[in-house]
């Protein structure tokens, strides 16, 4: 196993399904542009070579988030920046359905502020 499979697998049930579900998701949204790297002990995603977001879990919240780069020039009610210069995060809820277009639309103002 690589260490990116690594990180998903020491992940409980559910939570590993739903982790991995979004991964997919992410990749997938832009199959050409979006890679995976392992960096720092996590997985993070960019998009043409530039940091996109990653994903990881807040002992804070106890909750599993993505942490999205260029956060500090989004503004929704939804991410929250708890001191980080670069990034915000959006928490996800395992109780409740993924928003999934929420998120996708999250990483295309983030390519939106890589592009330019």
């Amino acid at each position: 196993m690589n260490p990116i499979q690594e990180y998903f697998y020491r992940i409980e049930e559910p939570e590993r399904s739903t982790l991995l579900f979004l991964r997919k998701t992410i990749l997938e949204s832009d199959i050409e542009n979006i890679t995976e790297t392992f960096s720092f002990g996590l997985p993070f995603f960019k998009y043409k070579k530039k940091m996109l977001c990653y994903m990881y879990y807040s002992k804070k919240y106890q909750q599993h988030y993505i942490s999205f780069y260029h956060g500090d020039r989004l503004t929704h009610p939804e991410l929250i920046s708890d001191g980080r210069k670069k990034f915000k995060i959006f928490l996800i809820d395992m109780e409740k359905d993924i928003p999934i277009s929420l998120i996708l639309f999250y990483i295309s103002q983030v390519k939106q502020h890589i592009k330019t």
